[in-house]
């Protein structure tokens, strides 16, 4: 068992969430009214962190990001993708939503409320980007708060790893091209070069620089105490970016939100519509397909939430700080802890019936109490 999955098995029995991560939708509604005033009184400032841009990259964006997410990096090894094979159903699933019909299904939500149903209360010069943020939105599969979802629900740390592992390196080679493709047959113009550039900047970069410092630090008798520590320092530094983060893109869209307060409720629907989809559909076919259910828990919740802090700096890349795309991606964020916690009770409450169909191993040969993982002699590979 790797040293994350160690660290998740024995903080499992504990209160997984932080202050932070638990009233994450509180603190960004704070961000929103912090953002909005700022943007209206000091509009010079907001104007002069927009305009300072290397290859259509805005560099405040760019350390903010990296700020943000090479500590939830530091914590993937990649190693674990070697152990994918041992849960190979759950991962299947998993992969098939998170890139068969997970992006596919935002762009038929994003087209049927954004450009059908809600258009007369929208601006009509953003329904194309509010459209494009949610396609990026949905193709960025989640990295870190997935953690604390599998601790919610017992999950299996070890599979949870692996998933996680194996989407981030996925995410290379498939993010680009799946956004680019759904944003091409919705018509939207792509900025190809942008695009691979965010990748490069935003997904390998973090993912190189994350994974040498985890070595480095690992290295001598005490590297998984010392790679503890390192992670508890940065957290709230983490934390600070993306408030700042916030802030910022809140500051650019204060006066569109101000005169139509409506468009986050109405982008909020497809995002909420499309996470209880996903999470139901990926649970559903675990149970199909027998997995245990300390697998199919964090398998929806991998296949449900997303990647926020990617998909962020790609809207803000490819369409600007004031774009509704950027906007569409920041309701993510504003409706992630909620709705996360409302599937994580779903799989919770339903673990009995689930458990129920002939096949399936009981959760407590799988993930017994306290999050531990156990070997069970002859036991079948799930």
């Amino acid at each position: 068992m790797s040293v994350q999955c160690e660290t998740i098995a024995k903080t499992a029995a504990g209160s997984p969430m932080g202050l932070f991560e638990r009233f994450l939708t509180l603190w960004v509604f704070l961000c929103i009214a912090v953002g909005i005033t700022l943007g209206q009184l000091l509009p010079g400032v907001f104007h002069a962190v927009g305009s300072m841009q290397f290859a259509q990259v805005n560099l405040p964006v760019a350390v903010l990001i990296w700020i943000m997410i090479i500590p939830m990096l530091l914590k993937i090894d990649l190693k674990a993708i070697a152990g994918a094979r041992r849960h190979w159903r759950g991962m299947v699933v998993t992969l098939f939503i998170n890139w068969g019909i997970k992006p596919f299904s935002m762009a038929f939500l994003g087209w049927l409320f954004i450009a059908v149903l809600f258009r007369r209360w929208l601006p009509a010069d953003q329904i194309n980007s509010y459209i494009a943020g949610l396609i990026i939105l949905a193709a960025a599969p989640c990295t870190a708060m997935v953690f604390v979802w599998s601790m919610l629900t017992r999950g299996e740390p070890a599979f949870t790893l692996s998933q996680v592992a194996l989407n981030d390196v996925l995410m290379i080679f498939l993010f680009a091209p799946v956004v680019g493709l759904l944003l091409g047959l919705s018509a939207i113009t792509v900025p190809w070069s942008t695009l691979l550039l965010s990748v490069v900047l935003y997904i390998l970069v973090p993912l190189l620089i994350a994974n040498a410092l985890r070595r480095l630090l690992l290295r001598g008798a005490d590297g998984a105490a010392r790679l503890q520590r390192f992670i508890a320092r940065l957290h709230p530094v983490a934390l600070g970016a993306l408030l700042a983060m916030l802030v910022m893109l809140f500051g650019f869209q204060g006066g569109r939100i101000v005169h139509q307060p409506l468009v986050i409720v109405l982008l909020a629907i497809p995002i909420l519509i499309q996470v209880y989809f996903n999470a139901g559909l990926a649970y559903l076919l675990n149970r199909l397909v027998r997995s245990s259910h300390c697998v199919a828990g964090p398998s929806a919740l991998i296949g449900a939430s997303n990647f926020f802090e990617l998909a962020v700096a790609t809207a803000i890349a490819l369409f600007g700080f004031k774009s509704g795309a950027a906007l569409a991606t920041v309701v993510g964020v504003l409706v992630e802890v909620p709705v996360m916690l409302s599937a994580v009770a779903m799989v919770n409450r339903t673990r009995r019936w689930y458990e129920s169909r002939p096949g399936v191993v009981p959760n407590e040969l799988c993930c017994p109490a306290g999050g531990v993982h156990v070997q069970v002699p002859n036991r079948p590979a799930l």
